[in-house]
């Protein structure tokens, strides 16, 4: 039986047609501006933009799990994997009753400043405007969430593809999403690494703990 389960790709200019090989429904959101049947987006804010985008739009209409995924995951997700390795892994998951987990082959600790991390690789620089610079994780931790922010992460969603349940995605308020996409929204190029610091935080994000919500969430 099919499980009941949606794709929601990222995608800029890479070549999503691997997605017809899912074998369950897909959306594609399409920020590159020529992808056949794609959803059009403005070009802000990495994959966060987009993940947060589609949890406003259907909440709480969602199916038991969703897939969130970059338009090319595969170099992420280990050697040679493909299309047959990512349906695999997400079963896999499944299988396990997993509410939430990352599909990347590595996980990250790092600490309020992202560190240790490799921003200031010199092949990158210039990619983007946020090159050089530190990763707000704390601080992004502090506008999204009650209390202070831990002394460290343990990044487990790293490349933003990742599996959530539909329970996990609603122990988080629409004014959650709200909030996120403004602190996406107010660093849209991700010149200050906003949207890096939420790839170090979407195991929190739906981590199910409702006490980390926040009282003052907008309406």
């Amino acid at each position: 039986m099919r499980p009941d389960l949606l794709a929601v790709v990222a995608r800029f200019q890479e070549d999503a047609s691997w997605v017809a090989d899912l074998g369950f429904p897909a959306l594609v959101y399409d920020k590159g501006g020529d992808w056949p049947g794609g959803i059009p987006l403005p070009n802000v804010g990495r994959e966060a933009h987009t993940y947060l985008t589609h949890i406003l739009a259907h909440y709480p209409e969602f199916p038991n799990h969703v897939l969130f995924l970059q338009g090319n995951p595969f170099p992420h997700l280990g050697e040679g994997a493909d299309t047959a390795f990512l349906v695999a892994k997400a079963l896999e998951l499944l299988d396990r009753g997993a509410c939430f987990g990352g599909l990347a082959w590595f996980r990250a600790r790092c600490d309020r400043l992202g560190r240790p991390h490799q921003m200031a690789d010199p092949a990158k620089k210039g990619r983007w405007p946020g090159w050089g610079k530190d990763i707000p994780v704390g601080r992004v931790f502090e506008q999204l969430f009650a209390g202070p922010a831990p002394k460290t992460f343990l990044a487990s969603a790293m490349t933003g593809n990742f599996l959530v349940s539909r329970q996990r995605i609603l122990a988080r308020p629409p004014g959650f999403y709200r909030r996120a996409l403004e602190l996406i929204l107010a660093d849209p190029k991700d010149a200050e690494n906003t949207g890096h610091a939420l790839e170090r935080l979407w195991q929190v994000v739906f981590n199910g703990n409702k006490r980390l919500n926040r009282a003052d969430y907008p309406g």
